[in-house]
């Protein structure tokens, strides 16, 4: 029998207090690491109270962080206190994104700038503060897009920001291969999040139509990707963007 066994890694999953992220978080958990929740701490309090709240239900091992990846000092002062409180950072997964979909004739510049500077911005700031505090062999993975692959209608923002993590990750696979880091992307296609409900529901019809399986995914079959290239089993696996799509779209 086979089995994933992250015992004594630590791990920061941002965006991680919902949706995706808390999948993955929930995940990596379970098979044994210790699990940073990052969160945005919006004025309301939302972000925070949902992702204390998720750690306290994952229990021991577990703790909810903020920082806002679009503030390289912010993502700099959360990288040094998972450092400080659990002594080594091994694994991290940029999953923090927001969507602004709109036409390029109707979009304004700060929808455009939300998504690039969370989506994709916010991967650089992750990526350039966890360098430096990795441990030799650790590993990044991010989180990209099917629409980073075909684009979509009204997604030229999250579109090139998605299309931009997969160069990025290419880049910093062979930048950080001398330490033997491994930087990987996942594509979904659409999952079943609150970000993915929220499709109106005639695009959702269209698009399954697209889907040889007949179905979106479902976030734990997205995590259970991440969770293979976060470990050994994936040691040979670097510089590549890794499908889960159902089909809708093979490389």
């Amino acid at each position: 029998m086979i089995k994933i066994d992250l015992s004594g890694k630590v791990a920061v999953v941002t965006g991680g207090g919902q949706g995706l992220g808390l999948a993955t978080a929930a995940m990596l958990h379970q098979a044994g690491a210790k699990v940073v929740l990052n969160f945005f701490d919006d004025p309301a309090g939302m972000n925070r109270g949902q992702a204390e709240a998720a750690a306290t239900k994952l229990g021991e091992r577990a703790v909810a962080v903020a920082a806002d990846v679009r503030d390289r000092p912010a993502v700099e002062a959360m990288f040094d206190e998972v450092v400080r409180r659990f002594g080594r950072l091994d694994i991290v997964i940029n999953n923090a994104a927001v969507i602004r979909d709109k036409t390029l004739r109707k979009m304004i510049d700060d929808e455009w700038n939300a998504v690039i500077d969370t989506n994709l911005t916010g991967v650089y700031h992750v990526c350039k503060a966890a360098q430096s505090r990795l441990g030799d062999g650790g590993r990044i993975v991010s989180l990209a897009s099917i629409s980073g692959v075909v684009g979509f209608f009204g997604q030229a923002n999250y579109s090139a920001a998605k299309a931009g993590v997969i160069a990025f990750t290419k880049v910093i696979s062979k930048e950080l291969a001398t330490r033997n880091i491994t930087a990987n992307a996942v594509a979904p296609g659409v999952v079943l999040t609150e970000m993915g409900k929220s499709i109106p529901e005639e695009n959702r019809r269209k698009m399954i139509e697209q889907i040889p399986l007949g179905r979106f995914g479902e976030p734990n079959e997205i995590a259970q990707v991440i969770l293979f290239l976060c470990s050994d089993l994936a040691s040979y696996v670097t510089g590549q963007t890794i499908h889960v799509n159902g089909g809708w779209w093979a490389a």
